[in-house]
């Protein structure tokens, strides 16, 4: 039975049949898209003063929703970025919507028509060889949490993997035998394995054997209760021993390392080595290779090296004489 543009009915259909049933979409977006509702819920009650169930599609109109993404911004101090991704979740929503209640299609292609908002693409922060080092002497090995940790740094640094692939890992995700490598579940829901260097690999052995429990099926790097570790659990363990590592690199406090620089890192120790891009966009995982040229942006040796094969301009060497003070007035009227 279609929805006749009733919100509720058309915001739960939205989510069980569009992302869970047909999309299959990932915990990570499903989340994504929740908030981004329920904030949207909350101002239009906040503003309508009517009760989230009560509101229809004709109360979430284009001025509407550009007045929410407004208030993202000048009240939540949301970046172009954060409004652009909570934009793209309302006009997923609203596609869906076009189709189940056509009556409004007028409404709905007003919203689709909200444009992103431009924003300045800053060049990707990562870790140089002393830095990665320092990073990976900062966990104390002598307690268990500090193996832990080791073993984590070391595997992100050296795969690239994505936060929720590093958490998501179980000890059945591992090879350790000829070809070792660990094999996860990407964006997309694409499978794709990742080689271990054989420091790494043997790092892990030792790890997976300290762990003794028998179960495959459990985190490769769990919490202290046996669980996955959250987001905000590995934020806070990257940015400790950061704080450490600091302590005796210097070059570390001009950065802020997060658990993405990780990757950006291992991306970056690629490129350094002289990989093609396309093979770095299959290692990371990227859908297309474009998505791969941040790194060649930023690598500052690789520019180096072009400017080193040029020949430089010879220009004349001149004396600076300035110009007269009265026409320097006039000039700066």
């Amino acid at each position: 039975m279609k929805t006749t543009g009733d919100f509720a009915l058309l915001l739960e259909g939205f989510f069980t049949k569009r992302l869970l049933a047909q999309r299959r979409a990932s915990p990570h977006t499903v989340a994504s898209y929740r908030d981004t509702f329920r904030l949207l819920l909350r101002f239009a009650e906040k503003r309508l003063e009517r009760p989230p169930s009560k509101l229809t599609i004709k109360d979430l109109h284009a001025p509407f929703i550009a007045s929410f993404l407004d208030e993202l911004e000048n009240t939540r101090a949301n970046g172009a970025r954060s409004r652009n991704i909570r934009l793209a979740a309302i006009r997923s929503f609203y596609r869906y919507a076009a189709l189940e209640a056509p009556e409004h299609s007028a409404l709905i292609q007003r919203v689709l028509a909200i444009p992103r908002k431009r924003h300045t693409r800053a060049l990707i922060d990562f870790l140089i060889r002393p830095e990665i080092e320092a990073l990976l002497s900062a966990p104390d090995q002598t307690a268990w949490v500090g193996r832990r940790d080791y073993a984590f740094l070391l595997i992100a640094t050296q795969t690239g993997l994505r936060l929720s692939e590093l958490t998501g890992l179980r000890g059945q995700d591992v090879t350790l035998d000829t070809g070792a490598h660990v094999r996860c579940e990407g964006k997309g829901r694409k499978e794709r394995c990742t080689p271990l260097t054989k420091s790494t690999a043997e790092t892990l052995r030792r790890w997976i054997k300290e762990q003794a429990n028998g179960d495959e099926t459990g985190f490769l790097f769990p919490s202290l209760r046996g669980g996955r570790l959250s987001p905000d659990a590995v934020q806070h363990l990257v940015a400790k021993h950061a704080a450490t590592a600091k302590k005796t690199c210097a070059s570390l406090a001009k950065k802020r390392i997060t658990p993405h620089v990780l990757r950006h890192t291992a991306a970056m120790e690629l490129l350094q080595a002289g990989v093609d891009r396309a093979l770095i966009a299959i290692w990371l995982g990227h859908e297309s290779v474009e998505t791969t040229q941040i790194y060649l942006d930023a690598n500052l040796a690789l520019k180096e090296e072009i400017l080193a094969k040029t020949r430089p301009v010879q220009g004349r060497r001149c004396i600076y004489r300035p110009a007269d003070r009265l026409l320097n007035f006039l000039k700066s009227l």
